[in-house]
């Protein structure tokens, strides 16, 4: 960078004022000037640049007055001014800010002795600058003809050809028609550009590098200008690729003194408008600097320029400059001249007005000096992600960047301000100085790392990407340079988990639970007690077996073990059981230390898997894999253990073969040790598959037969001992490490117990044996000790909290038993005491899902039934939910009514479900047994019903029913042999891209594999944490239930991070169906807008967009409708226009996502719309 001394001089405040007290005589004006002193400024502008004006005057003395328009009454400018005054009654956003009469009557009215434009809206209109000396008010800036020569782009050009200063070839005046720009292009060739001849800040500007799209562009930039400025007119310039834009900073007099402050870089650019400015240019060469420098103050003096402004200059890339406009106002970017400077421009503005001249002030040319280096960056309310489209909405927490060497000027940067779609998105201006690029860069790096906007998106990521590009930093840039610099759009999300939090736990206390809720009943308000745990790290477990020896290893050490070895089924079947899955990951981790340093001697924990997988997703919005990595990083010596649906893996469909495997590669490597496989049609050939799955990556496989029926009942054949040790065969042949009897219903009895597992002992003496049941009828754990003196090495238990009825045998209970005899668990019973007293508190907490709010005990009759634990809950809950709790009984019957209807099923997920869907049918349609078999041509079954019979989940054991499966298909087609077998691959390399494409890239192969498991799921529960962020670290009554006006709680983000928190109030319903929630966050106010969905249902909104429905075309930004270019009916391409909307001043023309036939519009011109709302509809 061109070093220059390091001497300040100039005006700062203090020489200002200094120089004001000098004697005139000192100076003296000459005569030929008058010096109307200043006593009150009107600021005809908003925003930040009001403010701006406003404090310089302030610090002059000088008396402030805003204007404001009717969209305007809730912003800051008008409360900084000492006076405010509504403009444009009844008139639309921007155009208040245009009318002039307006504008005039106000300051004539209150005495204003001069006008500041600011930059924008007027600030360049020669008719204004007129109108106020016509009124006898002083305009702070240039005398109205010059405003003119200077905001006709043409005649400024011509200017400058007069002065010799160097031009881009364009036209000699404004365009009037469509046809000259064609003939411009056809003389020049493209790519050409479009400027609005009356007006700058990238308003009008359009590139056009092609014939096809010229027409578009120039009624795009003519609207645009005409929007902006009041005035469409348009002039081409031929189009310099890859320049640097260069401009210099001039102030004059009215005595025809003109001097320059030297230059700003403003070559990072997006659609033509400034992102970042540096002054001054870095790497510039020092001849070319006083070319421009010399050129600016001639072309300056030549029109007798007076007050601030600034020359713009492009140079190409061989060193040649050319004038591009002369904008005579102040600009966004004057801030980094100051900096360097010393010179409040502001300040020299107000006074050279009055008529003081620069001599005077202290502002002579040799005693302008550049110190060091400033960088502006405009925090804008867009989004990059987007193509930097603008977004509207409230700011819900603004903290800045602030420290040494940095300023910010603002003016809607504050919590609770409303962004509008109507006007500029400027944010905030943080402006940066060092004594060098890469200082000031390090601070405003710092700066913007400290910012936390939400509410609103923002361009920060952005920002901080660019001030950490090597080019950025140490070469030079060019206006392409965005364009260019693709990685620029890696942005880091913000996580914004705090305020997330606080929308999740207003939604709560505004409209309840986001989980279904199956009874009236609130969690309790007492949190479980941790039990004490010792220091230090747990003993040894059969999990290090199981890594030093592997899976044979692993199973031979049980195999040999002395005493009964238990399988504790708490942390997944017992609350699968009695809570319906709900139990959340944070009260498992709170007792997992305990677990892992006083049960360290369990065959395993069963903590995964099954229905947990899906139901953490779907009701307790937490990612699967994250508990199972959790726990296993606190419990590190216990075996997990899982539940594996054979080719179905987690799911309740058939997956593609290689989909099975990936998931139990990963599921291995996130630290499970043993795979229950299982089908639940005991269907060989999808057992097999999940057996090869689970030993290919790695695991303990146990292959676990579904038992159903009776084998101590010589009557009941079907399922009988031979069927079972046949079964057994098979799989101890294809290699499984234990062999599981899985009695899903609790059906296995004492004496069915000591015949099954007495003889698989004696087929299989060297193969572990594992039984898993449920307590339904009650005599599980007698059917559990009578499995184990039959042979069992594992028997399955829960705590006895969350034992018994329909979960699994208690754990108490079996240890107690066996305690002192050859089944000795080595279990110390008064542990199991505290471990249960933990649960039987924490059960309380999920009081909303507790069976026993319906279920008071278990029944024996379920050995009729043969409905499944979890399932029998889930009936008695949907039974009394719909008024038919008194009716349970038929709906039992009905359900063994529909087994045999179907052949008498093995009973497990989703065998269990298709039985139960029959029974309801069945229920629901008054039909008996003999009724459905004779009627079964012509009723509609339940889809799972009919997709059974297809074959969709294999084959049952003896065959499908007949005539029944041929009555209901019909011709329908029929799946022969194992279901998965003829999937084609899934391609997981495009599942990530998808899904990287959606949710951005912090994508895992875990979430992969939960979208390839369960699309739709996965796809809600990443819009759920989107919104609401991570609830898993909330307690689980705040999760359920919320909090209570007053009540102050904690909320661990991670290690070192709690959130404080308060619940403060619940505001009225508004206009938009909405109410905001008061919290009070880390001893700040802070608050949300929540929409009642029960108010809201009564109301009526625009439709929205569904995002996955690829032929609903959403607004990409809020925003007025300004043309549809289509109708019902009309073919579309993919990428044509199809409507064009305005935001912020900016027009965007929203193209078709597909090809297809516009099936419905849902917008008019004028229409004003919300982000995402829904235009039209096309049907490919």
């Amino acid at each position: 960078m061109l070093r220059y001394r390091a001497v300040r001089g100039g005006l700062g405040l203090l020489a200002v004022r200094r120089a004001c007290l000098l004697s005139r005589s000192a100076h003296s004006a000459p005569k030929s000037a008058e010096y109307r002193p200043i006593k009150k400024v009107m600021v005809a502008n908003r925003g930040e640049i009001a403010i701006r004006v406003f404090r310089a005057c302030t610090e002059l003395g000088i008396r402030t007055v805003a204007v404001y328009s009717e969209q305007d009454t809730g912003q800051m400018h008008r409360q900084k001014a000492d006076e405010a005054y509504l403009i444009g009654k009844g008139l639309p956003p921007v155009a208040a800010y245009l009318h002039i009469p307006d504008i005039i009557k106000v300051a004539k009215d209150n005495n204003v002795d001069a006008i500041h434009p600011g930059y924008g809206f007027l600030s360049e209109r020669s008719d204004f600058a007129q109108a106020c000396t016509d009124a006898g008010v002083m305009f702070v800036g240039p005398n109205p003809e010059t405003v003119r020569k200077m905001g006709d782009k043409v005649e400024a050009r011509s200017l400058a050809i007069n002065a010799g200063v160097p031009v881009v070839p364009g036209t000699d005046s404004p365009i009037s028609s469509l046809n000259e720009a064609q003939a411009f292009a056809q003389t020049y060739g493209f790519p050409i550009i479009f400027k609005a001849a009356y007006g700058g800040g990238g308003r009008g500007m359009r590139v056009v590098r092609e014939y096809e799209e010229l027409e578009e562009n120039y009624q795009r930039a003519y609207s645009e200008a005409l929007t902006a400025f009041g005035n469409g007119a348009l002039f081409i310039e031929k189009f310099i690729e890859k320049p640097r834009h260069i401009e210099v900073q001039i102030l004059g007099d009215k005595y025809g003194n003109v001097i320059h402050l030297y230059e700003r870089d403003c070559s990072i650019q997006r659609r033509h408008q400034k992102v970042v400015e540096i002054a001054p240019a870095v790497q510039l060469d020092p001849h070319l600097r006083d070319r421009l420098h010399a050129d600016a103050v001639n072309l300056a003096k030549q029109v007798g320029y007076e007050n601030a402004g600034t020359v713009e200059f492009l140079v190409d890339k061989h060193g040649k400059h050319y004038f591009i406009e002369v904008n005579s106002r102040l600009q966004v970017e004057h801030t980094v001249t100051e900096e360097i400077t010393d010179v409040d421009l502001v300040h020299a503005q107000l006074r050279v007005c009055e008529g003081r001249s620069l001599p005077e002030l202290g502002l002579k040319q040799d005693k302008i000096r550049v110190n060091g280096c400033a960088i502006q960056c405009r925090v804008t309310t867009e989004d990059p992600a987007r193509g930097f489209q603008p977004d509207t909405g409230r700011i819900e927490v603004f903290r800045s960047g602030e420290g040494m060497g940095i300023r910010l000027d603002s003016a809607s940067a504050f919590q609770g301000a409303i962004i509008s779609p109507h006007y500029d998105s400027l944010l905030v201006k943080v402006i940066a100085s060092g004594k060098d690029l890469p200082t000031a860069g390090s601070k405003m790096s710092r700066a913007l790392a400290e910012f936390r906007v939400r509410g609103v998106k923002t361009n920060i990521p952005f920002l901080q990407n660019v001030l950490s590009n090597h080019q950025f930093l140490h070469s030079t840039v060019d206006t392409q340079f965005i364009d260019e610099n693709q990685e620029l759009f890696n942005l880091k999300p913000t996580q914004n988990r705090a305020q997330k939090l606080l929308h999740y736990l207003g939604h709560v206390m505004v409209n309840g639970p986001t989980t279904p809720i199956p009874v009236k009943a609130k969690p309790s308000s007492t949190d479980p007690v941790i039990p004490p745990v010792t220091m230090g790290d747990p003993a040894v477990g059969f999990r290090d077996v199981l890594l030093r020896d592997g899976p044979e290893g692993f199973a031979k050490a049980v195999r040999a073990h002395q005493g009964l070895l238990l399988m504790d089924t708490t942390f997944r079947d017992a609350h699968q059981s009695l809570l319906a899955t709900r139990v959340r990951t944070h009260d498992l981790k709170k007792i997992s230390p305990f677990v892992s340093h006083n049960f360290n001697n369990l065959f395993s924990l069963e903590n995964w898997g099954g229905a947990t997988f899906d139901v953490a997703m779907r009701f307790l919005s937490e990612c699967p894999w994250k508990r199972l990595q959790e726990l296993r990083a606190l419990i590190p010596n216990v075996p997990f253990q899982m539940l594996l649906r054979g080719a179905n893996a987690v799911g309740y469909t058939n997956y593609p073969d290689n989909a099975v495997f990936k998931f139990c590669e990963v599921a291995k490597e996130n630290g499970m040790d043993i795979f229950r496989v299982f089908d639940s049609l005991n269907y060989l050939p999808n057992m097999l598959l999940g057996m090869e799955a689970a030993g290919a990556a790695g695991g303990v496989v146990e292959a676990a037969i579904s038992y159903t029926g009776d084998v101590s009942d010589p009557m009941r054949q079907k399922y009988s001992l031979d069927y079972y040790l046949k079964l057994a065969d098979e799989l101890v042949k294809a290699g499984t490490h234990i062999l599981c009897i899985k009695d899903m219903a609790g059906l296995l009895k004492p004496e069915g117990s000591k015949l099954l597992i007495g003889a698989l002992r004696d087929r299989f003496p060297d193969v572990p044996i594992h039984v898993h049941t449920h307590d339904t009828a009650g005599a599980g754990v007698a059917a559990m000790l009578a499995c184990a003196e039959a042979g069992a090495d594992v028997v399955d238990v829960a705590v006895d909290s969350m034992a018994g009825m329909t979960s699994q045998p208690s754990m108490g209970a079996i240890v107690a038993c066996a305690k002192g005899t050859k089944l000795d668990t080595g279990i110390a019973l008064e542990k199991v005491f505290d471990y249960s007293e933990y649960w039987e508190v924490a059960r309380g907490l999920y009081a909303p899902f507790d069976c026993t709010a319906t279920m008071k005990s278990g029944n024996a009759d379920v050995y009729e039934n043969e409905i499944p634990g979890g399932q029998y809950t889930n009936l008695h809950f949907q039974a009394h939910s719909m008024g038919l709790g008194n009716k349970f009984k038929e709906v039992k019957k009905a359900y063994a009514e529909a087994n045999k209807l179907l052949g008498d099923l093995i009973k497990v997920t989703p065998s269990s479900k298709i039985v139960g869907d029959l029974a309801q049918f069945m229920v629901q349609n008054n039909l008996t047994r003999a009724e459905v078999e004779e009627r079964a041509d012509e009723l509609s079954f339940p889809l799972s019903v009919v997709e059974f019979l297809q074959g969709f989940i294999g084959i049952p054991h003896g065959g499908f029913p007949e005539p029944l499966r041929s009555k209901v298909l019909k011709s329908l087609p029929r799946i022969e042999g194992r279901p998965g077998a003829s999937l084609p691959p899934m391609d997981f390399k495009a599942l990530e891209e998808g899904l990287r494409e959606a949710h951005g890239d912090d994508i895992t192969p875990e979430d992969v594999m939960s979208a390839a498991m369960y699309p739709k799921v996965f796809q809600e529960y990443k819009d759920f944490t989107s919104n609401f962020g991570p609830v898993d670290c909330l307690n689980t009554r705040l999760f359920l239930d919320g909090p209570k006006i007053a009540e102050e709680f904690e909320v661990e983000l991670e290690r070192g991070k709690t959130l404080h928190i308060k619940a403060l109030a619940l505001g009225d319903l508004n206009k938009a169906g909405q109410r905001e929630v008061f919290f009070e966050l880390n001893g700040q106010l802070r608050s949300v807008l929540v929409k009642d969905t029960v108010a809201m249902k009564e109301m009526k909104f625009h439709p929205k967009a569904q995002k996955s429905i690829k032929g609903q075309v959403g607004a990409p930004m809020p925003g007025k409708v300004l043309e549809v270019k289509v109708e019902v009916g009309s073919k579309v391409e993919k990428g044509q226009p199809l409507c064009v909307l305005s935001a912020m001043k900016m027009e965007t023309v929203v193209n078709s996502p597909v090809a297809g036939t516009v099936k419905a519009v849902h917008v008019t011109i004028d229409s004003s719309l919300e982000g995402d709302d829904l235009i039209l509809e096309i049907e490919e």
